[in-house]
């Protein structure tokens, strides 16, 4: 049965929808009344959210959109005086460990995340990186840059033809990534919470291994989890300390889910060769270190930051709200009540 209806349910999106081509956005606003605000840092989107309430609400549904890293977190204090009208919040990004589900659930809102927009954009920063960290091309381009054109290199990098790369996570980044890889000659195993069926594993020609068995054989480590409670320093000292020595290690999940200091001390110690990473903790104020270190090679968390992955993500943000209140269900819900 479908959730019921008022006419034109009002919809708070948390920033233009970027890039949604007119007639799609045409279709969505002719069924719901779209109100759009500017969000800032956080305590300047928090006042926002009151004032819209105050004099505009109230808001059955709110879209967080793009750039939202700086009014992060997503919880009572955010979007409480959207309360008690406030039924669904769809959200732009894949991962949802910002989101307080608890008082969500609790207040029956109903949270949704992304599942296809942002998965292959991630996947192609990932590769990005592991091609990066192997062939150490940031720093050929310094020496022509600086007009030392090879320098003083003598030793070529690394090829990733044969090497055996590991991938911590096979959702749907995870298997692009396998695939994408394999372009390259790489060998390809996995870890993941479940693991995927047989025939889905002979399809992407990826063999299943524990995380201690993928952490001691891999060349290159690549992490692509989301970060959970179980995830959250999955990759601490002790990890680090069974890798290969020279191993790469590459995080485009999550900063958290591996441990700061062990990460930097692997770095320092020549454990991790190179390590390339697209995520840190306490983004965007990150460790000096990652800026600094050579051995790093680093994104400003750019996984999904491509034109064409910002409007499929405001479409599936579309879809979930469309799906709620015409169908009684959003599309991808995290969470249930």
């Amino acid at each position: 049965m479908a959730a019921k209806q008022s006419p034109k349910a009002k919809v708070l999106s948390f920033g233009p929808l970027h890039y949604v081509d007119a007639e799609k956005l045409e279709q969505f606003t002719s069924t719901f009344d779209l109100h759009i605000i500017e969000p800032t840092d956080r305590a300047g989107t928090i006042a926002l959210v009151a004032e819209a309430a105050k004099t505009s609400g109230p808001f059955d549904a709110a879209i967080i959109g793009m750039g939202n890293g700086r009014y992060e977190l997503f919880n009572e204090e955010l979007l409480g005086p959207l309360l008690p009208s406030l039924k669904i919040v769809a959200c732009v990004n894949a991962g949802y460990s910002e989101f307080d589900l608890e008082w969500f659930t609790k207040n029956k809102i109903y949270v949704t995340n992304t599942l296809y927009a942002v998965a292959e954009p991630t996947a192609d920063i990932t590769v990005m990186l592991i091609l990066n960290t192997l062939r150490d091309f940031p720093k050929f381009e310094r020496l022509v840059k600086t007009g030392s054109w090879r320098g003083a290199v003598k030793v070529p990098p690394t090829d990733p033809h044969g090497l055996l790369l590991g991938i911590i996570g096979m959702g749907k980044i995870g298997k692009h990534v396998a695939r994408k890889s394999q372009a390259f000659g790489m060998k390809v195993q996995y870890y993941n919470r479940n693991q995927i069926p047989a025939e889905e594993e002979k399809s992407l020609d990826v063999t299943y291994a524990s995380l201690q068995d993928l952490l001691k054989t891999s060349d290159v480590v690549c992490v692509n989890c989301p970060l959970s409670d179980s995830t959250r320093g999955l990759i601490g000292e002790a990890e680090i300390a069974s890798m290969k020595d020279g191993v790469f290690l590459i995080n485009t999940g999550r900063g958290p889910i591996i441990d700061e200091k062990a990460l930097i001390q692997g770095i320092w110690s020549g454990k991790i060769a190179r390590a390339g990473l697209d995520v840190f903790d306490n983004e965007p104020n990150i460790n000096p270190f990652f800026r600094e270190n050579e051995k790093c090679i680093v994104q400003p968390h750019l996984g999904s930051f491509t034109n064409r992955a910002w409007k499929d993500a405001y479409i599936e943000c579309m879809d979930n709200i469309e799906g709620y209140f015409l169908r009684g269900k959003p599309v991808s819900p995290v969470n249930t009540f």
